[in-house]
């Protein structure tokens, strides 16, 4: 006996299948993220008050550049999971999610570019 309703069963609509991963990718990035920030206020709290030359000196440590690297990335991908689980939450008609879901990625993108290029472009010295 089974628990589907007529429509369902013509139209075939369940599980996407991706839902566990989605979970658990979110919580990967959140401890990551809770990692990085001890991280980050070493690193605050190593360049406070200090000036150009010596925060450009401490970016050029390949750790320090790695490190902040992660941070970025894992903080974008988790700021990208995060929103599409409420856009897809809150934005009922189908066109409209589709392009607000495209929006987010490009948006998470160019950030995540953005920031990568000026850790680079710090840590290598241009």
């Amino acid at each position: 006996m089974s628990m589907r309703t007529p429509l369902k069963s013509v139209r075939h609509l369940g599980s996407a299948r991706e839902g566990a991963g989605h979970f658990v990718l979110q919580r990967m990035t959140g401890v990551a993220n809770a990692v990085l920030a001890v991280f980050l206020v070493w690193l605050v709290a190593k360049l406070a008050g200090a000036d150009y030359a010596a925060a450009r000196a401490l970016l050029r440590n390949p750790f320090v550049s790695l490190g902040l690297l992660l941070l970025i990335l894992s903080g974008v991908m988790h700021m990208r999971l995060g929103m599409q689980v409420i856009i897809e939450d809150y934005i009922h008609g189908e066109g409209a999610k589709l392009a607000v879901l495209a929006l987010n990625t490009f948006f998470a993108i160019l950030i995540g570019v953005a920031s990568v290029f000026a850790i680079l472009k710090l840590s290598f010295g241009a």
